[in-house]
């Protein structure tokens, strides 16, 4: 009985293995991104260089070893400080993502933010929230390539996941998981 149940298993793995064989490299590239089971993510963070891609979620429940990664690429870049990014935003850019079936990673133009980074930003005019989100984990400016950017803030707002901020001028579009409003 062992016998035969690898051998199917084998046989089914040949098979699998011969029609992914045959998919264009995109069609394989897209499939780590829509899997029910798991959650990926890829980002590209603007002002460090840095790059990620993480499973962070598996078969319901948060890989804390990816959540640490993430962390840290969505990091302050001016103070180096790193916060948790809460897992709703994560999970908000993941439905963005599949949606989308896209395949670039993520350009973060801004995650985490601390206090003193926040008050910089206001104090230098750049339309800053004093209380703003980004401070607590729960907000990014983003951008996909290859993705219009009226298309990215369409499917954020489609998705009801928080605020959606909307910065042509600036090339990205803000999204958080606060109290869904638009702007």
């Amino acid at each position: 009985m062992e016998c035969s149940t690898n051998r199917r298993g084998f046989i089914r793995l040949g098979i699998l293995a011969s029609v992914a064989s045959l998919l264009p490299a995109p069609a394989l590239a897209a499939a780590r991104y829509f899997s029910p089971s798991r959650r990926f993510l890829s980002f590209y963070n603007t002002q460090t260089d840095e790059s990620l891609e993480r499973v962070y979620w598996v078969r319901g429940a948060y890989v804390r070893r990816a959540l640490d990664e993430i962390n840290h690429i969505l990091r302050d870049h001016r103070t180096g400080e790193i916060k948790p990014i809460d897992p709703r935003l994560l999970d908000l850019l993941c439905a963005m993502h599949t949606k989308l079936r896209a395949c670039s990673p993520f350009h973060i133009i801004s995650g985490y933010r601390s206090p003193a980074t926040n008050a910089y930003l206001r104090e230098i005019g750049r339309g800053v929230a004093k209380d703003s989100l980004h401070m607590y984990g729960k907000a990014a400016d983003i951008r996909l390539p290859g993705c219009d950017l009226s298309l990215l803030r369409q499917v954020a707002m489609d998705l009801k996941g928080g605020g959606v901020g909307y910065y042509p001028r600036s090339d990205f579009v803000h999204v958080d998981v606060g109290r869904v409003r638009f702007w």
